[in-house]
């Protein structure tokens, strides 16, 4: 029997994966972020976030981001070990989530940028159980409730996004996951 001595769990998550053009095949937004992050060396509200407003240049904000640069440290070696994410850089950030029945809203600053997600027209909650895959190479367990309805300001500014069916988790690409957790 192989212990699971790699994981995370967290609480008042938002998950966010889009593209601002319909011609990429990549995402170019990615917005992660969890109230409180669980792990082995720590808790703080973490997450990642990628935004590459131009899809032919290096991204403007990459990296995990966290309250508690030590809880930051441990995402890349120990979660996301051997995927294009393992050597992202930790960023500091500030996050602030706000989850009710009916609307959830993030905001991470991180540098020079702000970025505030509201999602709302939810499902009802599930539970998740996904095996690991190549992307992403963790077990999760957890509730998600697909939002149907996005909108993203970065720096103040509306964003138009265009939000896939399936994000980098392998379930909807816009989620409120009140919990849950990855094991490795």
């Amino acid at each position: 029997m192989t212990n699971v001595s790699k994981w995370m769990s967290w609480e008042g998550g938002i998950d966010l994966v889009a593209v601002t053009s319909p011609d990429l095949q990549m995402p170019n937004l990615i917005v992660h972020l969890g109230r409180m992050v669980s792990t082995p060396v720590g808790n703080a509200a973490s997450g990642m976030v990628l935004w590459q407003p131009d899809p032919n240049a290096m991204p403007a904000v990459m990296g995990f981001v966290s309250t508690d640069t030590k809880v930051g440290e441990y995402f890349g070696p120990n979660i996301f070990a051997g995927t294009p994410f393992e050597q992202a850089p930790v960023l500091n950030a500030s996050i602030s989530i706000d989850i009710s029945a009916d609307k959830a809203i993030s905001k991470c600053i991180v540098g020079d940028y702000t970025f505030e997600v509201e999602m709302s027209d939810f499902t009802d909650p599930y539970l998740i159980n996904r095996e690991p895959a190549a992307m992403p190479p963790f077990h999760q367990q957890g509730v998600e409730i697909h939002a149907r309805k996005v909108s993203v300001k970065i720096n103040g500014e509306n964003i138009n996004i265009i939000v896939p069916p399936v994000g980098i988790t392998g379930g909807p690409a816009s989620v409120v996951a009140p919990n849950g957790v990855y094991a490795r």
